[in-house]
Order: structure tokens, then C-alpha cells, then sequence
């Protein structure tokens, strides 16, 4: 009985690899607060998400509420931030963008969560217009009833 010719098994093995690589994508920031995005009618697909950066807003989980109460939090990275550490944020995420003649089209994305009050949302807002960051993008879902 002739051997089983194994010469082609690492391109198959690294084809394979490869492929994996190209559909997976990995989660960048833990989510330490819940959020349901608001519904809305005029949606627009964002089309280079690599320029946008991510602002969530929403009560903590629940392995967090014990410890910070049911009040919404900011969460920036994998890190709860009061309004003022926004810009320090927008600073950090401007020098972290690989090419710097993108630096003016960056945007900032809001994640709040439909029933946050409009008064923690002014705040980041408020923070991100001192930082210069005036792009703004606010995250909802398509409203299927309309």
C-alpha cells in the first residue's frame, strides 16, 4: 500500500489559518455598561470605521451596580470616566490613529443607552467641543415600524 503524501497539508493547514484571520474580528473594550440603542427613521452606515471612536453611556452592568448604583456611567475604553477625562481621551485617541492626515475626518460616536438623561449626554458633549473633537455621531438602531 503506497504512503499518504502529505506535502500539500501545511498550505492547506496555513489557507485555513488564513481564512480564519480574514473573518474574525476581535472585540476591542469590554462593555461595563448597558446600553439600548435609540430607534430612528434617517440612518446612516458609517463607511471607515477605523476614524470613529466609541463614548458609551448607560447604567453599569450588573456586576457593577452594586458598587456605583443604578445612576448612568461613562465608559471610555475599558474604563469608567467622569466628563472631565473626555478630553484627555480625544487627546489619546488622535495619537494613536496610524495616519495623521485622517486626524480631521476622526469621529466620535455616542452609545447611550434610550433612557439616559439628556444631562450627562450635554456634559460629554460639552467636554468634546473643548477638546475639539466636533464630529459627532450619535449610534441608533432602524426603526422597523416606520
Amino acid at each position: 500500500m503506497p504512503e499518504l503524501n502529505t506535502s500539500s497539508l501545511p498550505d492547506l493547514i496555513f489557507s485555513v489559518l488564513f481564512f480564519f484571520m480574514m473573518v474574525t474580528s476581535m472585540r476591542e473594550v469590554t462593555l461595563k455598561v448597558q446600553f439600548t440603542t435609540p430607534s430612528g427613521t434617517e440612518i446612516e452606515k458609517l463607511e471607515r470605521k477605523s476614524l470613529v471612536s466609541y463614548i458609551y453611556i448607560g447604567p453599569p452592568t450588573k456586576d457593577y451596580r452594586a458598587a456605583l448604583g443604578p445612576a448612568s456611567r461613562i465608559q471610555l475604553n475599558d474604563k469608567f470616566a467622569e466628563p472631565s477625562a473626555i478630553r484627555e481621551y480625544v487627546k489619546q485617541e488622535r495619537e494613536s490613529m496610524t495616519s495623521q492626515k485622517d486626524v480631521p475626518f476622526m469621529k466620535m460616536s455616542l452609545k447611550a443607552d434610550v433612557n439616559t438623561h439628556m444631562g450627562i449626554i450635554t456634559d460629554v458633549k460639552q467636554e468634546l467641543r473643548k477638546a475639539q473633537a466636533l464630529n459627532l455621531v450619535y449610534s441608533a438602531s432602524l426603526d422597523k415600524n416606520k
